[in-house]
């Protein structure tokens, strides 16, 4: 049997669940998920490697409209991430029906010489006759094929996986097999933070909070020490992370710690800090070290 491997972007509009199905298809937890827009910040690689091949998984930004210097980065990261992909996966949302920001994505990759597939997600949310309607609607809009599965309950992936397969050439073994992702630790903890940041700090901060890890080793003991801090854009989103007499805080310093010990696969000591940074979203030199920047 031929050895198959290829690259895959998942594009689509902010919240469809992206990042939830490259999580499903690679069995582990290498990006973050969060019930709000634009959880996704960079262009991650998530690797996925059995006896029949190996698939890199693009995951990238949601597209939606730039605001600031984070949000033209983000759209970037998007669109650059179909640079020499074999297989584009455009994820849909099967709660709506084809809309403006699906059209806009469809227009940027119509004409390219690649393989594409519309992923239509979240169907454990709909009933089976509206599903049909959905499926058609799809279809007729984008004149491609639609693969209806839900990324959270794992319904129809196997399905997706062997379209994919089928649509990958014959290709080397690009990362060792035990290899889930190309992201330095470093920045899948600052992640992992934010992750929880996300969770416990609900509405209050949509989009304001960003982590910064400054300081990551093994100490004698075996330990790891973790030094990170959290980066908001006001005061008052200071108080809201911290919470009252710091609870909050150490709430999300100890759900952090459980999956960043889950990751390394070892004790963890975070040490976490909340700093103010006005309008960090447009400060290049930071959004840089954050590893938002190429």
């Amino acid at each position: 049997m031929s050895f198959k491997s290829g690259f895959v972007s998942v594009i689509g509009r902010p919240n469809v669940g992206k990042s939830t199905l490259v999580n499903e298809l690679i069995g582990e937890k290498t990006v973050i998920v969060s019930k709000k827009p634009q959880t996704t910040r960079n262009q991650l690689k998530a690797i996925y490697t059995d006896d029949q091949g190996q698939v890199i998984f693009m995951d990238t930004p949601g597209v939606h409209k730039a605001k600031n210097e984070l949000d033209k980065y983000m759209l970037d990261q998007a669109f650059q991430s179909l640079k020499g992909i074999d297989v584009v996966l455009f994820m849909v949302d099967a709660n709506s029906p084809f809309g403006k920001g699906d059209k806009f994505i469809l227009n940027q990759i119509s004409g390219i010489d690649i393989p594409v597939l519309v992923v239509m997600n979240k169907i454990d949310k709909i009933n089976n006759k509206l599903l049909i309607k959905r499926q058609k609607n799809y279809e007729k809009n984008t004149d491609l094929e639609v693969i209806p599965i839900s990324a959270k309950s794992g319904r129809n992936i196997d399905n997706l996986f062997n379209k994919i397969f089928s649509l990958l050439p014959e290709g080397p073994k690009y990362y060792p097999e035990e290899m889930f992702t190309d992201q330095i630790e470093k920045f899948i903890v600052s992640e992992l933070i934010r992750e929880q940041i996300f969770k416990y700090t609900r509405e209050e901060i949509p989009y304001g909070a960003a982590v910064l890890v400054e300081e990551m080793k093994e100490r004698d003991n075996g330990m790891i020490f973790v030094r990170a801090n959290v980066i908001v854009e006001k005061k008052s989103h200071k108080g809201i992370v911290i919470g009252k007499n710091g609870k909050r805080l150490k709430k999300i310093g100890s759900e952090s710690r459980k999956t960043i010990e889950k990751l390394l696969n070892s004790k963890v000591y975070l040490d976490l800090w909340v700093k103010v940074k006005k309008d960090w979203r447009e400060d290049k030199n930071l959004l840089r070290q954050m590893g938002y920047k190429d």
